[in-house]
C-alpha cells in the first residue's frame, strides 16, 4: 500500500524539475496524477508545448502509474477550474492540489516593470489563488483534501533582484494560512515547501565571480527529486496534524520555519510622540531588528 493510494493529485508546474520529481513520486506512492504544465520557457514568453506534461505522463506510466496531461494556464480563473476540472473527467476526484507552477522575472528593484512585476504575481500568487479555489468546493464537499504550496526563502528571508518573486512567494505563504484557517472545519489542510534545488528556475542565477560560482556549485548538489518525499508526506494522510506550516527541503536536510511574531514591546502611559519613540521605542527595540539577510547568508553552510 502506498501513502497516497486512492487519490488523486494535480501537479502544477510538472513538466520538469521540481514538479516532475513530485509528479513522479506521488504517482509512485500510488496517486493518479494531474500533469499540468502549459510547457513555456522559464520567463513564460513564447510558444508554448504540452511535451515536457507528455514526458512525465510517459514515465509515470512506464512507471505502472496514471496520469493525464493539461496544458491550461494557472494564471487566469477560467483556465484554472479547467485543470481541476481535468481531474474530475480523468479520475472521477481531487484530494491533493501541488501548487508548484511558477516563472522568473528577476530584474533589480529600480529597474522592474510593471510588466515583470505582474507576470510574476499572476503565475505564483493569483495561480495558487486560482487553482486552490477551483478545488476547494471539491474538498469542501468530501469533507477532505491537502494543499502543498511552493514558497521560498526570497520571500521568507530575502534576495536581491527578485521583488516580484519574493513578494509572490511570501504572499503563498499567507495565503496558505489563510486557507488553513478558513478550511480546517472541513478536514482541509494547506501546508508550505521552500525548496532547494537546481532546476530551470535556479539555472539564470549569474555565475560570473569565483564565489557566484561557489554557490552554484552547491547548488547544483541539491537535485530536485529531494524536494518529492516531503510533499508525498504533506499530501498523505499521516500529516492529518500538519497544517498551516512552511517547511524546506535542502538536499539531505528538512527545516521548519518560524512564523512573524512580536518580539520586543515597549509601551508608555500617555501615549507616544515621534520624539519619545526615537528616544525610547528605538533604542528599546534596536537589538531585536532583522538584519537585511539573504537566503544565501542564513543558508551558509554546504548542503547535507
Amino acid at each position: 500500500m502506498g501513502m497516497l493510494d486512492g487519490k488523486v493529485a494535480i501537479v502544477t508546474g510538472a513538466g520538469g524539475g521540481i514538479g516532475r520529481e513530485i509528479a513522479l513520486a506521488m504517482a509512485l506512492a500510488g496517486a493518479k496524477v494531474v500533469v499540468n504544465d502549459i510547457g513555456a520557457s522559464l520567463t513564460g514568453i513564447g510558444e508554448t508545448s504540452a511535451t515536457p506534461g507528455e514526458q512525465t505522463k510517459a514515465i509515470i506510466e512506464q512507471r505502472g502509474g496514471q496520469a493525464v496531461t493539461n496544458t491550461d494556464s494557472v494564471s487566469e480563473w477560467e483556465s484554472a477550474k479547467r485543470i481541476v476540472q481535468s481531474a474530475l473527467d480523468a479520475f472521477g476526484r481531487i484530494d491533493i492540489v501541488v501548487n508548484n507552477a511558477g516563472i522568473l522575472r528577476d530584474q533589480i528593484f529600480h529597474k522592474m516593470t510593471p510588466e515583470e512585476w505582474l507576470a510574476v504575481i499572476n503565475v505564483h500568487l493569483n495561480g495558487s489563488f486560482f487553482v486552490s479555489r477551483a478545488a476547494a468546493e471539491h474538498f469542501r464537499a468530501q469533507n477532505s483534501g491537502a494543499f502543498v504550496h511552493m514558497t521560498s526563502t526570497s520571500g521568507l528571508i530575502g534576495n536581491f533582484g527578485q521583488a516580484n518573486y519574493s513578494a509572490a512567494k511570501l504572499g503563498i505563504a499567507a495565503l496558505s494560512k489563510s486557507i488553513a484557517l478558513d478550511m480546517q472545519r472541513f478536514g482541509v489542510r494547506s501546508n508550505c515547501i521552500a525548496p532547494f534545488a537546481w532546476s530551470r528556475m535556479t539555472s539564470s542565477i549569474p555565475a560570473e565571480t569565483p564565489e557566484q560560482k561557489a554557490r552554484v556549485e552547491k547548488l547544483k548538489r541539491m537535485t530536485p527529486e529531494k524536494n518529492a518525499p516531503l510533499a508525498v508526506f504533506l499530501a498523505s494522510d499521516a500529516a492529518k496534524e500538519v497544517n498551516g506550516q512552511i517547511f524546506a527541503a535542502r538536499n539531505n536536510e528538512l527545516f521548519l520555519f518560524s512564523q512573524p511574531r512580536p518580539v520586543r514591546s515597549a509601551h508608555r502611559s500617555e501615549g507616544w510622540t515621534p520624539e519619545l519613540i526615537a528616544e525610547h521605542a528605538l533604542p528599546a527595540f534596536r537589538a531585536q531588528f532583522q538584519p537585511l539577510d539573504r537566503s544565501g547568508d542564513v543558508f551558509s553552510w554546504d548542503p547535507v
